[in-house]
């Protein structure tokens, strides 16, 4: 009972979030349903019916999710009214930069966070590379201020950019502004420090290791991709790598789990301990950012899962550890690609892999081969329909560009590491480390160029149907859940 009431609120409330995301609920036909729902809960307790009260928590739930979001996008529409009597006009604006600065190949973008008091919004600023500006700076800045628009992408795809940065709070753009520095040092300590921490770790492995393969470090360790040039960003694109650095849960997921073999020589809580920290590092090194933070929740638990071989307690984890970054932000359910991403690779290494790992029992278990190989390919064949979706690219040499590298991940990962924190105290002591690393990264890069080169490496599906990745994810839930579900509307069932 306790469990069929913890999956109706969870399912519930995840339910009333993505249909009010979707489409417009009146808040009153919400609070009717709630109410209603309520009333009728307590008429089921009184008669102990247990599937009334069961569904009378899912309407409830769901209620409160359409709340919830009703919240949120109030309050985002509070703040997407301050300026927009001036949109299409040149305004001078004062605000402090409130992220880390997005560096480009070409530009940077900053969040900066103007007006006073509680009539503040968030503008993303558009502007060349004459100033060098940090986390915490008051800036003035003059320029047209504009709503962002949707877009098409490279691959053919409508780019949703409105949402996109919607579910970040942010309504306005302005492209290569004017901009002062008025101030430094403005925003949080603890956020200011790990941004210094992390600026002083690249500089000191960029000394280490040279270019291009110092990029690929920074990408796979902070998801620093942004300074990539097209063509090598598109040789990931084009050969399926690219979530290697990409700060998402598809490749902390992945990395995780081999952290956790790399570590499989400890007793087992030792590993996991050993593996939790290397994402606490993971989360440090980025800043502490809100993707990188729900990264590192789903990579934990599947670490927790594959260590334990508890999935079902892990499942409900994983579950909670959803609905938790949900409430806490309603947009992300729909409009970030990243918690999708993160949640569906989660789902995949912990129920997908023990499932196909007897089709490799051919492969050497010599260095973990035969698991990192089923953890690959779970990973990757779950979340391709996914991908075909939302970005219509199918990388045909994908999964053998994915065995060929990702054995060498953690290992390089480790020496990137090393490289940067032992240069934090001299940079002499990160060069053997450094060196080694630059080897490893000249091989990851030379597969991921050689195969990107190969005809027809990559083909473009711009409308891969949707009810067709519906109908997908509907097949793997029944081949991987049936049985769960099937005991959750048994009657007899405990």
């Amino acid at each position: 009972m306790q469990d069929r009431i913890f999956y109706s609120t969870c399912f519930g409330f995840a339910v009333g979030v993505l249909v009010r995301s979707l489409i417009f609920v009146n808040l009153y036909v919400a609070l009717w349903l709630g109410t209603i729902g309520f009333l009728i809960m307590l008429i089921f307790l009184i008669s102990m019916n247990r599937w009334g009260i069961i569904f009378c928590v899912f309407v409830l739930t769901f209620s409160l999710g359409i709340l919830r979001f009703h919240m949120a996008d109030s309050s985002a529409l509070n703040s997407a009214g301050i300026l927009v009597d001036k949109v299409g006009e040149k305004v001078s604006l004062t605000g402090q930069i409130i992220d880390e600065p997005d560096i480009r190949e070409n530009n940077q973008k900053l969040t900066v966070e103007a007006g006073e008091g509680e009539e503040k919004t968030k503008i993303l600023v558009t502007t060349n590379f004459s100033e060098d500006f940090e986390y915490g700076d008051e800036i003035n800045f003059s320029g047209k201020l504009e709503h962002p628009e949707n877009f098409i992408t490279d691959q053919g795809k409508d780019f949703d950019y409105i949402n996109y940065l919607r579910k970040d709070g942010i309504y306005y753009v302005m492209n290569y502004v004017n901009i002062e520095i008025v101030s430094r040092g403005n925003g949080n300590f603890i956020k200011s420090a790990l941004f210094g921490i992390k600026e002083k770790f690249l500089q000191k492995m960029n000394l280490a290791i040279g270019s291009p393969e110092n990029l690929l470090m920074g990408g796979l360790i902070l998801g620093e991709k942004s300074a990539f040039n097209e063509s090598l960003r598109q040789s990931f694109v084009d050969t399926g790598t690219i979530h290697i650095v990409a700060l998402s849960g598809y490749n902390v997921t992945i990395v995780a789990e081999w952290f956790m073999k790399l570590f499989s020589f400890l007793p087992q809580n030792l590993g996991i301990g050993m593996g939790i920290l290397a994402i606490l590092l993971f989360v440090l090194m980025t800043g502490g950012s809100s993707t990188a933070l729900r990264a590192g929740i789903m990579a934990t638990l599947v670490l927790i899962a594959r260590a334990t071989g508890r999935n079902y307690d892990v499942a409900r984890a994983l579950i909670l550890a959803g609905v938790v970054m949900i409430l806490i932000n309603p947009f992300v359910l729909v409009f970030d690609v990243s918690f999708q991403l993160s949640f569906i690779a989660t789902v995949a290494v912990i129920f997908f892999t023990p499932r196909i790992e007897k089709y490799f029992m051919w492969v050497t278990t010599k260095f973990e081969l035969r698991d990192i190989i089923s953890v690959t390919c779970a990973a990757y064949i779950f979340v391709l329909p996914f991908i075909l979706y939302k970005m219509g690219n199918l990388s045909i040499v994908a999964l053998p560009a994915n065995i060929l590298i990702l054995p060498f991940i953690p290992f390089t990962m480790m020496l990137g590491f090393v490289t940067g924190a032992v240069g934090l105290i001299w940079y002499g002591l990160g060069i053997p480390a450094g060196f080694i690393s630059y080897l490893f990264l000249h091989y990851e890069l030379a597969v991921v160029s050689f195969l990107s080169h190969i005809p027809f490496a990559s083909l473009l599906i711009p409308n891969f149907p949707l009810i067709l990745t519906i109908a997908i994810y509907a097949y793997f839930i029944y081949k991987l859940f049936w049985r769960n579900i099937k005991s959750f509307f048994n009657a007899e069932a405990p």
